[in-house]
């Protein structure tokens, strides 16, 4: 009785709490997007470590990061070309599965050819950083700004 009494007591909470019942049976993916839109390499560095952190401490297995880059942000991948460290942690996060996403408005208005940014193709290219970050959240992403 008791445990009939516990089960209905479970049941009537997780379709009183939005989600909760629907959490059960989502995959087990974190995804999070991580928002870089200033030019200063130490931010640049700061965001990376942040993003190889998040990593260490839930593991890169369930796991979906993004990094979308717009404004000065597009610095970290023009830097990157230059830089042995920024290089080193774009590759070590893109090896654990983290995708960088650059803003084509931003290319465009600074008229920054894409063979400028380290490691960038053009399936990296979204047509908007800031619609992109929108549209993330509205997926589920967890939004972080560093």
């Amino acid at each position: 009785m008791r445990n009939k009494i516990f089960f209905a007591a479970v049941l009537l909470l997780a379709m009183a709490v939005p989600g909760l019942a629907s959490a059960a049976t989502a995959d087990d993916v974190t995804r999070v997007v991580y928002h870089v839109n200033q030019g200063d390499p130490g931010v640049h560095m700061g965001a990376l470590r942040n993003v190889q952190n998040h990593i260490n401490a839930v593991g890169a297995d369930g796991m979906d990061i993004k990094v979308v880059m717009h404004g000065g942000g597009i610095n970290l991948l023009i830097g990157a070309s230059q830089n042995p460290d920024l290089q080193a942690a774009v590759d070590s996060l893109k090896l654990q599965g983290v995708d960088f996403q650059v803003c084509r408005n931003t290319l465009a208005s600074r008229n920054v050819p894409l063979e400028a940014l380290y490691d960038a193709t053009e399936a990296d290219v979204v047509q908007s950083g800031v619609a992109q970050l929108s549209i993330l959240q509205r997926e589920g992403y967890t939004y972080i700004k560093p």
